[in-house]
Parts: structure tokens; C-alpha cells; sequence
């Protein structure tokens, strides 16, 4: 197939951003012809077309921007399928891998101080996106869904007229063999890891969202405070006041070696629609702590390969959690089968040749 992907920026430490490379380059391994609509992009794979977008304006009107400036290309060129990575006006197939702006919107007002919640949502940037995402979950512009957990599919549901039968569950992919065999040594040796430790570990940016400042407040409960436990923090960001015991390892590309180096991956987020780090985890068999607000934490079996908060501000839950599987001392086995990248490639094509033949169709 001749497949348009669009998505607005790559980065190296974007987690939809680095799926959306694994994607391409699996789609083009495939023999698929792939073209990229995007306004930049770091390291494209060799074989990808790019279409580059300009827009220029403030930061509130470029993704409204960018979504009318992709319409003449998709509009000109002969693609079989229009899959779209971004909030935009007409595509075939939309992932909804950011999840939905409104309902981050009611997350942020229901964790924020008392103060700030009359003011979130008000500026012109989250007026923009909600005007464009209900032009995104418009069933006469967007033929098909695909959603990577069931909180989202819920979530479009409860706050958007879509048919539910054109809602397509397929859950994230990692590349599961590669993040297996790490060297547990390399990270402990690097940030002064004994090896009685044990080492939490967080990995992403944005913090406010994936939720490491309750991490952090886990850490002086007094179910943990007296453990030899210290916490890796994985990623980019302005680091907040922490005790001794959290260090700031920036971004790393050797996450193989940074799971060997874990005995839990602990991720409480507010809101997350799928984190792929939990897949990482759990391909390197490291257990998961990650909260109710996250789509991916639906994969996790309760003691077995991880927990689940309800309420991530919740410290004494989050930290109960967390000293369970730190007294634990063990590692766990999971399907890989299940989050593997290949999989989720079987099934997205699926849907975009499902799309795909309903374009030639009209």
C-alpha cells in the first residue's frame, strides 16, 4: 500500500514519536511505500518520502495550522490510506495514541492546587485543540479509531458522537528483543548503585503528567524511608527538589542496560494514555507500579507483574505498592508475544487495509 503517515515533529524522546519510527521502519520492511507529513523530523528512516509542512503563527493556532496545510497534500497525491499520528480535519484511519485533550484538561484541574483549577483550559493553545479534536472524532471526517487502551476508547465514547463499532483496540508494540540481555552492571556502576540496592526507576518527560513528583513523595514514606531503595529518573526536564536518594540520569538510548539495572519501573501518571515504557519494562521483566490513569497498566496482572493504584496522589497507596515488590527481590516473566512490536504492525494493518479498501469502495 502507499500509506501516508502524519505526524507533526519526531524526536528521540518522544514516546509517540519513537513508535511512530518503529512503525515505519516495520511498515517499510514490509514492502509498503510510506510517505511522512510532518513539519520536522530527527533521523528519518531511510525509504520514508517526506512531505515537509510549514505553518508559521503562535504556539495556539500551529496544530489547527498544520492540520489544514496537510489537507492539500493528502488531496493531491494517490494514497491508499490516510493514517494519521496528529489531530487533523480528514483521514482515513486516526490513532489516538495522545489520547484526549479534554479529558488531560480534567486531570490537570483534578490534581492541581484549589487555585489553578479555575484557569486550566482557558488559554488559547486548549481552545484550539478541543476545537480540533472534536473535528478529529467527527465520524463524517474520520473513517476509523485505533485506540491503544480501553480508557481512551471510554473516553471517546462518553465525549464524542463516534460509532464504537469503528473503534479499533490495538495496543502498543515494543521491540521486546532488544530490550532484553542489558547489562545490570553498566547504570549501577555509572550512578553509584550498590549492589544491595534496590534501584527504582522512572522513565520520561513531562513530569507533571507521568506523575514522578508522587515518585518522589513515595520515597519518604515511612514504609520506604528506612530501605536501601533509590530512584532513577530517566528523561528531560527541569529537576524539581529531591532527597538524596533520586537521581537525575537525563536521557539515555541504552534502555536495555537501564531495565537490567531496575528491580521496578514505578510510573504513576495523571493522565497517560498507553505509556510504552510499561512494555519496555515488562519485555526486560522488570515489575510495573504505574496508576489507574494509564491505559497500559490494563495489561498488568495485579502481584504478578505489577500494581495498579487507584489515585496516584495517593502516597501511602502508591508507596504500599512500591515496598511490596521491593521486598519481593525477584524479576518476573511475561508474554512478549502480547506487546510486541510485530503484533501491533499485524494489527494497525489491518485496520488501514480494512480503510483502505473502503476508500476504493466510494
Amino acid at each position: 500500500m502507499k500509506i501516508a503517515l502524519i505526524r507533526r515533529r519526531g524526536s528521540a524522546i518522544g514516546g509517540a514519536e519513537r513508535y511512530a519510527d518503529r512503525l515505519m521502519r516495520a511498515l517499510l520492511a514490509r514492502g509498503h511505500e510510506v510517505h511522512l507529513l510532518a513539519e520536522a523530523w530527527e533521523g528519518l528512516p531511510d525509504g520514508v518520502r517526506l512531505h515537509p509542512i510549514t505553518v508559521k503563527g503562535s504556539r495556539a493556532m500551529r496544530p489547527a495550522r498544520f492540520a489544514e496545510a496537510v489537507e492539500p497534500v493528502t488531496a493531491r497525491e494517490r494514497f491508499d490510506c490516510v493514517f494519521s499520528l496528529e489531530r487533523t480535519l480528514r483521514q482515513d484511519v486516526y490513532r489516538a495514541g495522545d489520547g484526549v485533550h479534554r479529558v488531560w484538561l480534567e486531570r490537570r484541574r483534578q490534581f492541581s492546587p484549589w487555585w489553578k483549577r479555575p484557569f486550566i483550559g482557558l488559554g488559547g493553545f486548549h481552545r484550539a485543540m478541543q476545537a480540533l479534536e472534536t473535528a478529529t472524532f467527527d465520524p463524517a471526517r474520520t473513517g476509523r479509531i485505533i485506540v491503544n487502551s480501553l480508557m481512551v476508547r471510554d473516553e471517546i465514547l462518553r465525549n464524542f458522537p463516534f460509532p464504537a463499532e469503528r473503534i479499533h483496540l490495538v495496543r502498543n508494540g515494543v521491540e521486546t528483543t532488544k530490550l532484553q540481555g542489558g547489562d545490570r552492571s553498566v547504570f549501577r556502576k555509572r550512578f553509584g548503585i550498590a549492589p544491595d540496592e534496590r534501584l527504582l526507576l522512572f522513565v520520561g518527560s513531562g513530569w507533571e503528567r507521568k506523575g514522578l513528583g508522587f515518585a518522589i513523595q513515595a520515597l519518604s514514606h515511612p514504609l520506604l524511608a528506612g530501605k536501601p531503595v533509590k530512584l532513577l529518573v530517566l528523561g528531560k526536564g527541569k529537576a524539581p527538589s529531591a532527597p538524596a536518594n533520586v537521581i537525575f540520569g537525563g536521557t539515555t538510548d541504552a534502555l536495555a542496560d537501564a531495565y537490567a539495572a531496575a528491580d521496578l519501573l514505578v510510573f504513576p501518571p495523571i493522565y497517560e494514555p498507553s505509556a510504552n515504557v510499561v512494555f519496555e519494562a515488562l519485555a526486560a521483566g522488570v515489575p510495573v507500579v504505574t496508576s489507574a490513569f494509564n491505559g497500559a497498566g490494563e495489561v498488568l496482572q495485579e502481584g504478578v507483574s505489577g500494581s495498579v493504584v487507584a489515585d496516584p496522589s495517593d502516597i501511602g497507596a502508591l508507596a504500599t505498592a512500591v515496598a511490596g515488590w521491593v521486598d519481593r527481590k525477584t524479576r518476573i516473566t511475561f508474554d512478549t508475544a502480547s506487546i510486541d512490536l510485530g503484533r501491533n504492525v499485524d494489527e494497525t494493518l489491518a485496520v488501514l487495509e480494512q480503510a483502505a479498501s473502503e476508500r476504493r469502495s466510494k
